[in-house]
């Protein structure tokens, strides 16, 4: 098969690599799409290494097609749509994953859609939804980068759940998209200070629950913008990995701090991968049947410009949502 490989300069090539082989728990995907996450540019910077054992190849969701089944699976068939969360390899025309993070692509969606949800909805919901009670009427949502691709599908998300969402991004035009998706009101954070709008659209409570990608240079501010008994969600390291923690504060007001990744999940057993995409098939999967969720894509590109992708998304000028990237086969040809 040929993948994303990088060369002894650091640049993205397509060029030939062994073929995956299913273990007896797995299946083979044929990649008809994958989308770019910050953590494949995190990876190629080596801070954000895949777990051990998974492929080096980047990649961390992928739509396609089953085109062979591990001796163990059962449930699924060969040539069933499917989306996969992936803890390396999307990057290729063929992914080996376990067949407890596959799910069924929805009626009437396409590959490239598809191959936009899984990192970002299974990030999202494990941390926005899973193990935490349901919003009370009238809580508020803060999403930082609600313009990305994980951005926007945060945004759909806690606005379906019941909150209402603030939503910070990198422009006006980006704070716009964000409320397309649903956020009741978009930050430029170039031109906004996002503790004082929040202070002024909640008359000084706060928000209950931020969603955060940025990390240690946001820790302060986010603090400053929790309500009493708020919870701050640390997903993303864009501002750094350090900061001070003052836990007076914190136990004075009953805040909690949360830092997760989803990568370094196990496959298997309590807070696993398998156990995430359970719940995301259960509990969200319907919201897109339904249509009342939506994948929000925002550039499509051929995956032999990933490159491009990669600098658009370092340098802040890829469209608001997920960028995705095609295959050039058959299978991704007639999913369009």
């Amino acid at each position: 098969m040929r993948a994303i490989l990088e060369d002894s300069d650091g640049r993205l090539l397509w060029a030939a690599t062994a073929d995956p082989s299913p273990a007896p728990d797995e299946v083979v995907i044929e990649v008809a799409a994958t989308a770019v996450n910050r953590a494949d540019l995190g990876q190629r910077q080596g801070l954000y290494p895949p777990p051990p054992g998974e492929s080096p190849i980047l990649g961390l969701e992928c739509s396609g097609v089953i085109a062979e089944l591990g001796s163990a699976v059962q449930g699924w068939s060969i040539g069933d749509r499917v989306c996969a969360l992936l803890s390396g390899g999307g990057y290729a025309e063929r992914v080996a994953v376990p067949a407890t993070q596959l799910l069924p692509i929805p009626v009437g969606m396409t590959f490239v859609e598809a191959a936009s949800l899984p990192e970002a909805v299974c990030t999202v919901w494990s941390n926005l939804a899973m193990g935490f009670r349901d919003p009370m009427p009238g809580e508020v949502a803060l999403i930082h980068g609600g313009a990305s691709g994980l951005g926007s599908m945060a945004v759909q998300l806690a606005a379906r759940a019941g909150y209402s969402v603030i939503a910070t991004a990198g422009s006006l035009e980006r704070a716009r998209a964000a409320q397309s998706w649903g956020a009741t009101r978009g930050i430029d954070y170039r031109t906004e200070d996002f503790v004082a709008v929040v202070a002024e659209l909640t008359a000084g409570r706060g928000v209950n629950v931020i969603l955060d990608v940025v990390g240690g240079s946001y820790l302060e501010r986010n603090l400053a913008s929790l309500a009493d008994d708020g919870r701050l969600m640390v997903v993303g390291l864009m501002g750094g990995s350090e900061a001070t923690l003052d836990f007076r504060s914190i136990m004075a007001r009953r805040l909690s701090v949360h830092a997760t990744t989803l990568r370094a999940r196990p496959r298997t057993g309590p807070s696993s991968k398998a156990e995430v995409v359970a719940s995301v098939r259960a509990d969200v999967w319907p919201w897109f049947e339904s249509g009342e969720l939506r994948a929000a894509v925002g550039t499509v590109m051929p995956i032999t410009k990933a490159e491009q992708a990669h600098r658009e998304i370092a340098d802040g000028t890829a469209r608001p949502g997920k960028t995705v990237l095609e295959m050039p086969s058959a299978v991704s040809r007639s999913a369009r």
